[in-house]
């Protein structure tokens, strides 16, 4: 017998009525479907979906757009005063609900039935669009025209279409199959929130992996189209597209934006004014940074240079923004010459007094959706440089025939990723105010366990996100706080929901893992760190994990390099102590960190990446450490902190060249609870303890005033030796 339960729908998208009546199918007041032949019903419900699902998607941007609002920790609001917001993200149960970490819902909470939820609709309607352009295969990548990590709004159609919220994904809708491709840190979450969505989970090894280009050369039929919007395809993924499909056979089509065309009251381009990084914190001007950037473009002898990338864009014009999440930056494009540049930006963002500025810099104005027609209108004769791997097909396609192209990294991305002595100062602060900020909350958290409180990792993202911004300096959070208790920690990019998050207690004699990753933006630099606290009891293997991620830490802190060593050849550094035991992580080592821009850049990666040049340690650099060691429906841990490349002073001098070592930035104790001693060598606690009395030594000032008593008590604890 088919049943079809007609309840209220859950996300507010169509009352039920408004469903009903689109649908030739009669329901009863008691909400059940009226007893008829399979057939019939079944008819009907799929010429229900048809009708109605265009409608549907016209009332939905995003999926659970209703419970998911855009409320976001750390959102960078316009302008200089920042203001606290809170994200909620909806999760589907799945793999989590299995893990424990999720309470069952109630048996008579309202379903929905999944043959008519937005995302299957919404792939439906791609379908029906696919048909009619006459394409077997449309490409989703997460990707913007600027190639960003963190998207806006309007280029965020691979969650919008799949469901799947990861920052990093790559979705294939084929006419006969919809796959997801993301890498083990979204594994869990992706088989989750993809449930009853009709998608296919495709693991793969890393976010670099280009498992979909041969999914699709193996899967579309010879002579069929595949289908990709150019103006968010990097021109590397570009040319392996054309390798793969050429070889098959498989014709590939750039200027279709399908999902556009299916996509009712897509967002718009962000409004936001952008503001002006100023001094002591914007320590080089302006006009410094465009005559190092013009200094480049001679050396490769290009007349002008494109730049898309958006924080090297904010980075070059000292502008910041609030247009992406968690980053202080926005949209645009820049195009230089030799004198003079012009800023591609959308109309009314550049208030009047920075744009006389920009102007006596050189650099004019011109519409966002300008940059193509002046790159086809370039003098005949000359060379433009451009960054393949931060400049899009379709910028690259705009470029007139008659002018030259130079492909080689943006100046730009060198230049940040070196951060001069008198940033690394202002980091230093930014680092002390953050150690502050973690000392005032974990005094508070573990005064508010022992008294009984009930706290959630909501209440882990709150409070810590309210004590940064208590401050100075803050302008907001650097990503959503990741606050994940046992299981929920063994997912490296959980996020905790209204709907589903852990309670963080133990019952007598027994325990768990809290791993909270977290980080801020202020003026003076961009803050990451991970710490692992112990809640009630741990047990023997949680101690065990603590300890190996610990000596990975420690081991590739600790360490000393020739200047020019490719950032990837220091991975296996940090994997070591780990692999001893047959442990592995599915995550780089560590990644670049901007200067109040992106929490992670490049060029550096301490990974498994393969080394090119440009991945080269230079003085100045900030990277990440944070191995870590992930067990599914059990427990996470990771231990983080940011490092400085600085030159050591080795008893050899120079002669074998210079090297380097890293000074640490990050300040705040490290639990050693957790540690297993016996798995620990003298050298290793020695270290350890010269970081806690470092972290003491710089974090005690800042907590001197009456209001900050238990802070600093909590502070003293946890930085004795061992």
């Amino acid at each position: 017998m088919f049943s079809v339960t007609a309840t209220r729908c859950q996300l507010r998208l169509l009352s039920c009525s408004q469903v009903w009546r689109s649908s030739p199918v009669t329901a009863k007041p008691s909400g059940k479907l009226s007893a008829a032949p399979l057939a019939q019903v079944a008819a009907g419900v799929l010429t229900w979906a048809v009708t109605a699902g265009r409608v549907l998607a016209a009332a939905s941007r995003r999926p659970n757009e209703e419970l998911r609002r855009d409320q976001r920790p750390g959102t960078l609001a316009a302008g200089p005063n920042r203001q606290l917001e809170r994200v909620v993200h909806v999760h589907a149960q799945g793999r989590l609900l299995e893990s424990g970490a999720i309470p069952p819902a109630a048996e008579d909470a309202p379903t929905m039935d999944t043959r008519t939820s937005p995302i299957r609709l919404r792939i439906a309607h791609l379908r029906e669009a696919m048909a009619e352009a006459g394409v077997h295969a449309v490409l989703v990548p997460s990707a913007d025209p600027h190639l960003s990590e963190y998207l806006p709004e309007r280029w965020q159609a691979r969650e919008w279409l799949s469901g799947f919220t990861g920052s990093m994904g790559t979705l294939v809708v084929a006419l006969d199959e919809a796959v997801l491709f993301a890498d083990s840190r979204y594994w869990t979450q992706a088989e989750a929130e993809l449930a009853g969505t009709g998608i296919r989970l495709e693991k793969i090894n890393t976010g670099a992996a280009t498992t979909h280009i041969d999914w699709l050369a193996r899967h579309v039929p010879h002579g069929a189209t595949v289908a990709v919007d150019g103006q968010v395809l990097g021109l590397g993924q570009h040319a392996a597209l054309v390798r793969a499909l050429d070889a098959a056979g498989v014709l590939l089509r750039t200027e279709l934006d399908l999902v556009d065309a299916i996509w009712p009251d897509r967002p718009t381009l962000p409004p936001q004014p952008v503001y002006e990084h100023q001094p002591p914190q914007a320590t080089q001007s302006r006009a410094a940074k465009l005559a190092a950037v013009r200094a480049a473009l001679a050396t490769h002898g290009a007349t002008h240079h494109l730049v898309s990338t958006v924080d090297d864009l904010a980075w070059i014009t000292n502008l910041r923004g609030s247009d992406v999440t968690y980053n202080p930056v926005f949209l645009g494009h820049l195009l230089l010459d030799a004198n003079a540049g012009t800023l591609f930006v959308g109309e009314g963002k550049v208030p009047a007094g920075v744009a006389a500025a920009l102007a006596a810099d050189g650099i004019q104005l011109a519409p966002y959706a300008g940059a193509a027609a002046a790159l086809g209108a370039l003098p005949s004769g000359g060379t433009l440089l451009i960054d393949p791997k931060r400049v899009t097909l379709g910028l690259r396609q705009a470029v007139a025939a008659g002018v030259a192209v130079k492909e080689a990294i943006n100046p730009s991305t060198l230049l940040k990723s070196c951060k001069s002595a008198a940033e690394a100062a202002f980091v230093r602060e930014a680092m002390a105010q953050d150690g502050a900020a973690m000392c005032a909350f974990y005094a508070w958290f573990e005064a508010a366990l022992a008294r009984g409180e009930r706290i959630t990792e909501l209440t882990v993202d709150e409070k810590l996100s309210a004590e940064r911004a208590k401050r100075a300096g803050f302008m907001g959070l650097s990503f959503s706080v990741i606050a994940g208790y046992n299981a929920n920690g063994a997912m490296p990019h959980y996020r905790a929901t209204d709907e589903h998050h852990a309670v963080i207690e133990a019952a007598p004699g027994e325990g768990g893992l809290l791993l909270i990753d977290s980080g801020g933006q202020y003026l003076g630099g961009t803050t990451d760190i991970t710490r692992v606290w112990p809640i009630g009891t741990v047990s023997a293997a949680m101690k065990r994990d603590y300890t190996l991620v610990l000596k990975g830490t420690m081991a590739l802190s600790r360490a000393r390099f020739p200047r020019g060593t490719a950032s990837p050849m220091l991975d296996s550094l940090a994997r070591a102590p780990l692999w001893a035991e047959g442990i592995d992580f599915g995550h780089g080592t560590g990644h670049g960190v901007g200067y109040f821009l992106a929490v992670h850049e490049g060029p550096q990666s301490i990974s498994k990446a393969v080394p090119v040049p440009e991945m080269a340690m230079e003085p100045g650099m900030i990277t990440s450490i944070e191995p870590g060691v992930y067990r599914e429906g059990q427990w996470g841990v990771r231990i983080e902190n940011l490092v400085l490349n600085v030159v050591a002073a080795t008893s050899e001098g120079s002669t074998f060249g210079e090297f380097l070592e890293f000074e640490t930035l990050t300040l705040c104790p490290i639990d050693t609870r957790c540690i297993e001693p016996s798995l620990m060598r003298a050298d290793e606690l020695a270290w350890l303890n010269a970081y806690h009395a470092t972290v003491r030594e710089r974090l005690e000032p800042l907590l001197a005033a009456p209001e900050h008593a238990a802070a600093r008590a909590w502070l003293i604890e946890r930085t004795q030796p061992i």
